[in-house]
């Protein structure tokens, strides 16, 4: 916590009011060979004032950079109100509202949650978080697999985030289900109707139509989940939370909808930081309810009418035999989705579509200044939403130490993931670029693609 209030009186008194006579009395069930002793090698306390320049001085050193990365973290606005009212010791620090009469405020705001992410995926029932999204996927493969029961294979289109295809292939691989990829169409960038084609008549449990794809740009979902029903699978909608706003929601994709739809929520609200944490969601059919797994709150009324919410339908392997849950993965992230659903509210619909059409527009006045530079050039002809992948004349990975060194992290080299499209670089685009952002990224890419100079030494020592 950033402020401990507690005086030298304060602790005499509460060390009083349990019969210990010191902090260390309450830890003397430590042997005393496991205690490291006096720390002789940390220096002294310091103030507060000496602290906080010691860490700002520390971050300093990581840099600031002007960030393009996407490719499943997104950088977005989060109101200051969000994690001000995140942090309040109600939500900060809940567990798991098992006891449903200590814990309404808690099982509430998930209900919420729920309430928003089904108008949001235009299914009928949300369940209260997964732990991110890749493992969302394989959850929703899992899911599909039960609810199909006479096929054990999945399509997976090869526009899914590669992350996302590896997190789902460890998953489900020792269960026996077979992970069947979908080629990509390499003038549009997304998946064409003609290639699953070759898959009509065979038995596969599911059709995963990533929205949008991992290169930026947007699949053509009707005629995907229709083809998917035609065929007897399920249609799995894998998407991004912060374009549902804007975009056709996955329950009226097609004439039918998607089945199942998941996907990561960290663009509602949740800070990049370092990696993580994230949180999965999952939306779903009626009919596949009781195959969802994770928390579900429901909203009842006791005896007297008055509304009250609790856990239900808990499928998982805390509260069921092993073999019978629905998931053995209990992590739910519960104060990330505490911060969405304060995300959600403070913005409101219209909100969400605005960041959502702003993302968009940024993408597109990116994707315009860089194709001005000679020899670089947009990869795919299908609509971006706030990524899209450009090629350049020169290696990708050099790009991107250049303009490291210019203080700015200028996409994803694909050659690692995708190495057929040769130098591509996967750049993003969010609400938060100026135009004066964009105009500096294409101005200093400009620079390195016209030199096509080697790293110098200082490139190559910040790189390392």
């Amino acid at each position: 916590m950033p402020f401990i209030p507690h005086t030298d009186d304060d602790i005499r008194a509460m060390l009083a009011s349990i019969g210990a006579s010191s902090i260390d009395e309450l830890f003397d069930e430590i042997p005393e060979e496991l205690k490291n002793g006096r720390l002789d090698r940390i220096p002294p306390a310091l103030c507060e004032l000496d602290v906080s320049r010691l860490m700002t001085e520390r971050a300093d050193t990581d840099g600031r950079y002007l960030s393009f990365l996407g490719a499943g973290a997104y950088e977005h606005h989060i109101p200051a109100a969000v994690w001000q009212v995140a942090n309040r010791g109600e939500f900060y620090s809940a567990y798991t509202p098992y006891q449903a009469e200590a814990s309404q405020g808690t099982l509430q705001m998930l209900w919420e949650y729920q309430s928003m992410m089904t108008t949001l995926t235009g299914l009928d029932v949300s369940n209260a978080s997964l732990y991110d999204g890749a493992s969302g996927l394989a959850e929703a493969v899992l899911m599909a697999v039960r609810s199909h029961k006479s096929s054990r294979r999945v399509l997976m289109p090869a526009t899914v985030h590669p992350h996302y295809r590896n997190t789902v292939g460890t998953i489900v691989r020792s269960q026996g289900i077979e992970l069947v990829e979908v080629p990509y169409c390499t003038d549009c960038g997304h998946t064409l109707e003609e290639a699953l084609r070759r898959f009509e008549g065979q038995d596969f449990a599911a059709l995963v139509i990533p929205q949008p794809n991992f290169f930026g740009v947007l699949e053509p979902v009707d005629a995907l989940a229709d083809w998917a029903h035609a065929n007897r699978m399920l249609a799995i909608g894998l998407v991004n939370p912060g374009t549902l706003a804007l975009l056709k929601p996955p329950g009226k994709w097609g004439r039918d909808g998607a089945d199942i739809a998941v996907g990561d929520g960290q663009p509602l609200g949740v800070p990049l930081s370092s990696g993580g944490p994230y949180f999965g969601f999952m939306a779903c059919k009626q009919a596949l309810v009781r195959q969802m797994p994770g928390r579900i709150v429901g909203r009842t009324v006791d005896l007297d009418g008055r509304p009250g919410f609790t856990l239900t339908l808990q499928a998982r392997e805390q509260h069921i035999r092993r073999s019978k849950a629905t998931s053995n993965i209990c992590t739910n992230q519960g104060l990330m989705v505490t911060g969405a659903t304060i995300y959600m509210s403070l913005l409101g619909p219209d909100g969400l579509r605005r960041v959502a059409a702003r993302c968009h527009a940024n993408a597109m006045a990116l994707v315009a200044k860089l194709e001005s530079i000679p020899g670089v050039n947009r990869l795919f002809r299908g609509t971006p939403m706030h990524e899209a992948v450009i090629s350049l004349p020169m290696p990708a990975a050099d790009a991107l130490r250049l303009l490291k060194v210019q203080g700015i992290l200028g996409g994803l080299d694909l050659q690692p993931y995708f190495p057929e499209l040769g130098s591509a670089l996967l750049v993003c685009a969010t609400e938060t670029k100026t135009e004066a952002d964009l105009a500096r990224y294409a101005d200093n890419l400009a620079r390195i693609v016209s030199k096509k100079v080697d790293l110098p030494p200082c490139a190559r020592k910040r790189q390392a």
